[in-house]
This record gives C-alpha cells, sequence and structure tokens, in this order.
C-alpha cells in the first residue's frame, strides 16, 4: 500500500507542469479542504498529516499549499512553515520566495537575510525578480539600510533597480532607517512613483521627525491611501502636535476617507495624552459601531486611554470583557490601577498575571513599582525589584532604578538611597538626582542636597530643576537666603524655567494653555470669569 502511495505521488509530480494548479487542487479532495475550509493550525496540521499518509506531500503543489497557509493565514505559525520548507526535497523558487517573505513579516526577520545568502550559496534556484522586495523588507525592518545597501549594488548590476516593486521596497528600506538622503535621491529620480513609495517617503520623515517636511510632501500626494492618512496622523501623535492629528482626522472624514484600525489607535493615543475623555470614547464607540477587530493592540490602546484620562472603571469593563489580553494590555491596566489611586489592585493584578503563568516584562514590573511609590511600601517595592532582576532576569533601566529611588527617599531613608545611585550599573540622570534632591527637602539633608544638586547640573548645567529644588530645601530648613542666592544663580546663568501647560476639554474640544499665556482667543473672557 505503501509503494503504491509513493508511485502515485511521482506520477503526480511528473504530470504537474502539463496541469494547471487549480485543477490539480480540485482534483484532490484534502488540498480543495486546505484552500476553503482551513482555519486553524490544528487544522492544517490534520491535513499536512493526510498528505504525508497518501505520499501526497511529495508533490510539488500540495506541499506549496500547506507551505502558503503557514506564511499566509492570520492563524499561521512561520515556525512550523520552516519547518515543513525545510523538508522539500526540490526546493523552487515559490517556496523559497514564499519562506523568505514570511520571515520578512515575522518578529525575526533577519532569518529572511539568512535563507537569501543560503539560497544565494547553496540551492542551484537563484533569486528572481519577486525574491528581492521581501529580503528589503527585511533590511528595512531590521533598521539595517547600510548593509541593505550592498543588495540594492546587486540590484542595479542585474538591472532591476527599476522594477517598481523592488524600487519601492528599496525606497522604504532607506526611509524606514532614517536614511533619508538615500531614500530622496531615488525618489527624486523618477515623478512617476506609485503611492507605496510617497507612503514610504512620507513614513520616513515622519519617524525622524522632520513632520512639516513630512505634511508638505502629503499635501503635493496626487492620491492617497488610508495608509498615507495613518501615517501623517500617527507622525503628528508621535510629534505631540495632538492637535493637528485630531483636525487632520477631521479632513480625513470630509473626504470621505475610512479610518481603520490603525487611524483608531493613533486617535486612542492622542486622546490619551490630551486626557480627552470625550474624544477618546467618541473613537471607543466608534471602533464598536464598525465591528473592527477586538485584537490586542487595539483593546491596549482603549485601555490605556481610559487609564490616562481617569476613566479607570471603563478602563476596567473593557479589560474584563475583551477576549484578547496580551502582555500589553495588563501593563496598561497596571500602570493605569497604580497612577490613579487603586494601588492595591494594581499589585493584586500583578498576581493575578503571574497565576495565569503569564510571564511579566519590564512595563510589567515598572507598573507594580510604581504603585508601591504611592504605597509608600518599601518592603514590596524591594521584593518587586528583586524578583525582576533574580527570578525574571530583566536588566532594569533607568525608570526602576528611578522608582527605588522615589520609594526609598520617601520613606527617609537617605543613606541607603544616596549608595543605591552611586552603585548603579548605569549613569544616574537628572531625574533620579532631582528625587534626591526632593527626598532631601522633605527630610531636612541640606549637605546630602548640595551634593545631589552638583550632580543634577554637571549632567544639563542648562536645566533649571536642579536649581529651583535646592533653593526648595534651603527654604523648608530655613535658610533663606540661600535660597534666594539660588534664584539669583540661576537668573545670573540666563537659565528660564521651563512654562507648565494644561488643557481641558469642554464639549469635545480640547483647549490648551500655557502658564503666562495671552495669546490664546478667549484669554481675556477667561480671565474675567475667574
Amino acid at each position: 500500500m505503501q509503494k503504491k502511495s509513493q508511485n502515485m505521488a511521482a506520477s503526480l509530480s511528473s504530470l504537474t507542469p502539463q496541469i494547471s494548479i487549480s485543477k490539480f487542487i480540485a482534483d484532490h479532495p484534502h488540498l480543495t479542504l486546505l484552500e476553503r475550509n482551513c482555519n486553524t493550525m490544528k487544522d492544517l496540521k490534520k491535513l499536512h498529516a493526510h498528505l504525508i499518509k497518501t505520499g501526497l506531500s511529495k508533490d510539488t503543489i500540495a506541499i506549496s499549499r500547506v507551505l502558503a497557509f503557514c506564511i499566509k493565514s492570520p492563524a499561521g505559525d512561520i515556525n512550523y512553515a520552516y519547518s515543513v520548507f525545510t523538508r522539500i526535497k526540490n526546493q523552487n523558487i515559490f517556496s523559497w520566495n514564499t519562506i523568505i517573505r514570511g520571515f520578512s513579516q515575522s518578529s525575526s526577520p533577519h532569518n529572511a537575510i539568512y535563507l537569501f545568502i543560503d539560497m544565494l550559496v547553496n540551492s542551484p534556484i537563484q533569486p528572481q525578480r519577486l525574491t528581492y522586495p521581501s529580503v528589503f523588507k527585511a533590511y528595512a525592518q531590521l533598521g539595517l539600510a547600510q548593509e541593505g545597501s550592498q543588495l540594492h549594488g546587486r540590484v542595479i548590476k542585474l538591472g532591476l533597480e527599476f522594477d517598481p516593486f523592488i524600487r519601492n521596497t528599496i525606497i522604504y528600506m532607506y526611509a524606514n532607517s532614517g536614511f533619508l538622503s538615500d531614500a530622496n535621491k531615488i525618489f527624486n529620480e523618477d515623478k512617476t512613483f506609485d503611492v507605496v513609495a510617497w507612503n514610504s517617503m512620507i513614513l520616513g520623515l515622519a519617524k525622524s521627525g522632520k513632520i512639516d517636511e513630512c505634511r508638505r510632501l502629503f499635501d503635493k500626494m496626487g492620491s492617497r491611501t488610508v495608509v498615507s492618512w495613518n501615517t501623517m496622523i500617527s507622525g503628528y501623535v508621535r510629534k505631540g502636535k495632538l492637535m493637528d492629528a485630531f483636525q487632520l482626522f477631521e479632513e480625513m472624514a470630509e473626504k470621505r476617507i475610512n479610518p481603520n484600525e490603525f487611524t483608531a489607535v493613533s486617535l486612542l493615543n492622542a486622546s490619551a495624552q490630551l486626557g480627552a475623555l470625550e474624544q477618546g470614547e467618541w473613537i471607543h464607540r466608534y471602533i464598536c459601531k464598525n465591528n473592527f477587530e477586538l485584537n490586542a493592540v487595539i483593546v491596549t490602546a482603549i485601555v490605556d486611554m481610559y487609564c490616562k484620562c481617569g476613566a479607570i472603571e471603563k478602563a476596567r469593563q473593557v479589560f474584563e470583557i475583551s477576549p484578547k489580553r496580551a502582555l500589553s494590555c495588563w501593563n496598561s491596566m497596571i500602570l493605569g490601577l497604580a497612577n490613579n489611586g487603586y494601588e492595591d489592585e494594581a499589585i493584586q493584578l500583578f498576581s493575578e498575571l503571574v497565576l495565569l503563568n503569564i510571564e511579566p516584562d519590564d512595563v510589567t514590573f515598572l507598573g507594580v513599582l510604581t504603585a508601591c511609590i504611592y504605597l509608600g511600601c518599601v518592603h514590596k517595592a524591594r521584593d518587586f525589584f528583586w524578583s525582576m532582576t533574580r527570578t525574571y532576569k530583566i536588566e532594569p533601566s533607568i525608570k526602576h532604578y528611578g522608582c527605588m529611588v522615589e520609594v526609598l527617599g520617601q520613606a527617609g531613608l537617605l543613606t541607603e538611597v544616596e549608595e543605591f545611585i552611586t552603585s548603579m550599573p548605569i549613569e544616574p540622570d537628572a531625574i533620579i538626582w532631582g528625587s534626591l534632591l526632593s527626598a532631601c527637602r522633605k527630610h531636612g539633608n541640606v549637605e546630602m542636597a548640595k551634593r545631589a544638586a552638583k550632580h543634577a547640573r554637571e549632567l544639563d548645567m542648562n536645566d533649571s530643576s536642579g536649581y529651583i529644588l535646592m533653593a526648595n530645601v534651603y527654604a523648608a530648613s530655613g535658610q533663606f537666603e540661600s535660597s534666594v542666592r539660588q534664584r539669583i544663580s540661576m537668573k545670573q546663568h540666563r537659565i528660564l524655567k521651563e512654562r507648565g501647560c494644561s488643557s481641558i476639554e469642554v464639549g469635545g474640544v480640547v483647549h490648551e494653555f500655557a502658564s503666562g499665556g495671552r495669546m490664546y482667543p478667549e484669554v481675556q473672557e477667561l480671565i474675567q470669569v475667574l
């Protein structure tokens, strides 16, 4: 029976060149099932097992459909795809292109580059026109445009540099990696580029913070896709120009461009940063009304928005009913609870996460350490810090060290704090020294405050916080002349205190104010009311 199956597979392979792929699939029910009814990896593995049992897995077309499902399906598995690929005896250009493309879109794009090199060196099948875009995308994902430029040189030698697909991905690689002059050089060579190339240039400018240039290019576009709008909106959000992001969204709506989940996430982030609850609620309703998939990214953005807007109960509701709670969602909820006066609940949620065998990351520990600051609980902070470094082998960042300085300083353990700072394996920043200064003010240790202020000024001579905090330390200890001298010294060095700003949402519109500002249109009316 086994021999008969193998003979059948061999005959099928010999027939493959003479018959169409669609007819071949239609003639084999299990391949038809794979194409039309396979929705999960569990389904795929059952069908794959049958193909192996019948010997059909040795046919190029049959196994290529298994490989394609693993790569293209949302339920696919890149590792299973690679396992399938390595077992294909006669790998063709389709199988090579499929596996390289799969890795270029995965969380390990470097494997796409390794496979491409393996293909060049060890395979009788050589790269073709459709191979190169995936490799350039892998270089783009890794931000390795300098290394990718060597592949660009190969493409030029092969005479493929004017292929639109290849050219677009070369521009994307340079732009996404911050090599804007190289991207612009190619982009300016031909004014007939399609919208994909324009989008790549806008993305590169937005990521590099050149938001005004980005907007000028956006306004020049002959046609725009939703990707163009999303890139521009997210660029504004990343740059902190949140009102511009909302205004562009209104323009998008006026032109009847339908937003997608990426638009929603950018606007939720903007609402979170502004504390614009009404705007955020409207976006949440829009997501539900338009049946957006509540994936981990969107759920996290909604939870984060409600937490940062102070609507902690609404954040909890979304978190509890969410079908997909990634670690990022847990982190947003823990941080939200910690920052909104629910410190014990934040620590309890951390315990639930651990009980579910979800491994916390650096952000998770930042959340529980923040809760410890507000609780003033030194022993719990020490336990979490120890667990993070020893149990989970997570390297603390400057923020984690800052939390420990804050909690120890609040408790008046100033000597321990100073020793902790000086023993840090990374250079303390001005915020760390500022935390020690604040603790010295609270507990009246002027001498230690002087040392902390000196360190803060050495880091940034133009930063006003060191002077102001030291002046406050002197004032709190009754040394008012020394306090005044600090402020005079600050003026003599022409160091300005950073102006404070605030915002308020009225009728779904966010109004921003700066300290001492008089340029807001309704400012005189507001002053009269006050």
